[in-house]
């Protein structure tokens, strides 16, 4: 009989243990690590003043955006034991933007740096009481660029076309969708180790500008993967 109580008492113990290691509404979580953007860009034709270069000289361009990996911030709120808010920041990211014109080749055009915060909605799909706790997410990303610098490489490339002085660069922000798959593994009662990757959707306008008035523009889907490995504290 005792024997039989220490075992229920037992069972009881780590079933309790169990349960306060659960995600449960109200619980905030926190992550940070190491997050890399990683463009899957496809560009139309580089356009001066309205027609391509295909057209004006018979070359076929894009524009191309390289990877970067930045601090990587994003916190969940639960709104019930299963599903989640999230909210995705970063320190700022910056890219090199290249110019790839046929019998040219790649040339450096510019660097950008860009914040790309994404809201989500999320939904843990294991039992509250796992420890490991996958969830999938749906959202929207803002992305806003900034500090657009364009490079002595391209300028030269565009003073050798006719075009004079030292370009510009403008990029227009974007909304989109974000789709996202992550896991959550709890160590102990509240540390938590994180894997997440999102593909979101960011197209903008890239517009360099020239003291004569020409404008060398591209649309560029970058839309990219965003890869995060993280550790948080829940509270």
């Amino acid at each position: 009989m005792l024997k039989s109580s220490l075992t229920v008492l037992a069972l009881g113990v780590t079933l309790a243990s169990g349960s306060a290691l659960a995600y449960q509404e109200g619980d905030l979580i926190l992550r940070a690590g190491a997050a890399a953007v990683d463009p899957q860009e496809d560009s139309s034709q580089l356009s001066i003043n309205g027609a391509t270069t295909e057209e004006l000289l018979g070359l076929d361009s894009s524009a191309g955006v390289d990877s970067n990996t930045q601090l990587g911030l994003s916190v969940t709120y639960m709104l019930s034991n299963k599903v989640g808010v999230e909210l995705l920041a970063a320190t700022p990211f910056s890219h090199t933007i290249t110019a790839n014109i046929e019998s040219v080749g790649t040339v450096e055009a510019a660097e950008v740096k860009h914040l790309p915060p994404t809201f989500s909605l999320q939904y843990f799909l294991l039992s509250p009481e796992s420890r490991f706790q996958p969830y999938a997410g749906i959202g929207i990303n803002y992305t806003t660029f900034f500090d657009e610098e364009v490079s002595a490489d391209l300028d030269a490339v565009t003073q050798s076309l006719g075009i004079p002085g030292e370009g510009s660069l403008d990029l227009d922000d974007s909304f989109g969708f974000a789709f996202e798959l992550g896991c959550d593994l709890l160590i102990g009662e509240n540390l938590v180790l994180n894997a997440a990757v999102w593909k979101a959707d960011i197209d903008t306008t890239a517009t360099f500008k020239y003291d004569n008035g020409t404008k060398i523009t591209a649309d560029v889907g970058i839309d990219p993967y965003v890869y995060m490995v993280a550790a948080g504290y829940r509270f």
